[in-house]
């Protein structure tokens, strides 16, 4: 079983109540979700999504049983839409796990890793029409070396734009492995501990999936939902989902100002929160030794707070 990353981190910070109701916005293989599960009395409630239709396969077939869970297929974007056809109001606690899971990566059919050559796909919902082999054939130089750029913070985005473009027109590039091939040529050099393709590989998921915009529209939308002590604790594994992240939690925290007239104004963005942790949680070197995946792995949470007051 593939062991959920900072678990019991999250389950301290969330500060579990018994007969709260809370969301995992990101299910995947269920161990987060079991785990709290464990902490829940028979009135607590706990709400799983995920976009995959192969893991809410396996979190009905690990969870399904249990009268105080259900099981969504659904992006953590839409979680007010499905609490409200859930009849709940507001939640005790939401976590999102962000990026891609073990069994997608390990599934060369999903397209997600050059470590086994597959089809260039990278969708996380199958039911989406864009796949990665779509933006690498169909976009524009300039678009494809910006969106590598953008996503995927590649300096080398230009030489592998440039690459792409004149790989495609012997043949179009459908293929993880030739893609990777590639992006390896156009960089250059040996491959050391991260591979060459890495952050380009990241770039195409992250746009496939349109994973910023998720996780912005996902961030609102669960600190909208969280009860006046409630907690929202997010798990990013790159900077940019991190970035994200601090600056949404950031704006909702909030800053006194002082007026020319005299006393201060709170300006920030209601729902108001305050940060359970300033600095961010990582896996201690145990963790990582056991699962390398938490190597990159920041856990920011934040709490509900009533309205700001002096």
């Amino acid at each position: 079983m593939h062991e959920p990353v900072l678990l019991e981190e999250v389950l301290t910070l969330l500060s579990i109540c018994s007969e709260g109701v809370y969301l995992d916005g990101t299910g995947g293989d269920g161990g987060h979700a079991a785990a709290i599960l464990e902490r829940l009395s028979a009135r607590g409630r706990l709400i799983v999504l995920d976009q995959d239709a192969a893991a809410v396969e396996r979190l009905r077939a690990r969870l399904g049983d249990d009268p105080r869970c259900t099981v969504v297929r659904a992006n953590f974007r839409e979680l007010g839409a499905v609490l409200d056809r859930q009849g709940v109001a507001t939640l005790m606690g939401v976590l999102l796990d962000i990026g891609v899971s073990s069994d997608q990566l390990g599934a060369p059919e999903r397209g997600f890793s050059f470590m086994a050559d597959g089809p260039l796909d990278m969708r996380m919902d199958r039911d989406r029409s864009m796949t990665a082999a779509a933006l690498v054939n169909d976009s524009e130089e300039r678009a494809l070396a910006d969106l590598i750029w953008r996503y995927g913070e590649e300096r080398a985005s230009r030489r592998i734009a440039s690459a792409a473009v004149r790989a495609r027109r012997e043949a179009p590039i459908v293929t993880t492995g030739r893609l990777a091939t590639i992006v390896s040529a156009a960089k250059g050099g040996g491959h050391g501990r991260v591979h060459p393709a890495t952050q380009t590989f990241q770039a195409l998921r992250i746009a496939v999936n349109d994973e910023l915009g998720a996780l912005s529209e996902g961030l609102e939308a669960g600190i909208a939902r969280l009860d006046v002590g409630g907690r929202m604790a997010v798990i990013t594994f790159h900077s940019l989902e991190d970035r994200l992240a601090k600056r949404v939690f950031r704006e909702h925290e909030g800053v006194w100002q002082s007026r020319q007239e005299g006393g201060e104004v709170w300006v920030g963005r209601l729902p108001a929160v305050s940060r359970v942790n300033r600095k961010p949680v990582l896996a201690a070197h145990a963790e990582i030794k056991r699962n390398p995946r938490a190597r990159s792995a920041k856990l920011r949470v934040v709490e509900r707070v009533g309205a700001p007051t002096r």
